[in-house]
């Protein structure tokens, strides 16, 4: 309970959209690929931890792909979205019609 408390106030709950969720998503693992692991990677290396270096890339490597298809849903949607909109305008539109 303690920890989404805190995700509450980080990101409250009434200002999160599936988008912005998506967005957060990537900028997660945006963020594990390009720094954390990068550092986790260069302390295995310097204490010569080859099985650490192995899952790290591993982890990267993940990372890399969950941001990419999490990129991907967001592109989806919003190409989804866009179609529904003009459906939406043209109803609308004909129902003005008198």
């Amino acid at each position: 309970m303690h920890a989404f408390g805190h995700l509450d106030l980080l990101y409250p709950a009434n200002a999160i959209t599936p988008i912005r969720a998506l967005e957060i998503a990537i900028e997660g693992e945006t963020y594990e690929y390009s720094e954390m692991y990068r550092g986790f990677r260069k302390t295995a290396l310097e204490e010569g931890n080859d099985a650490a270096i192995e899952e790290i890339d591993q982890q990267i490597t993940e990372s890399k792909e969950h941001a990419a298809q999490f990129g991907a849903v967001l592109t989806k949607a919003a190409k989804r979205f866009a179609a529904l909109a003009n459906v939406e305008e043209r109803y609308a539109n004909h129902y003005k019609k008198p």
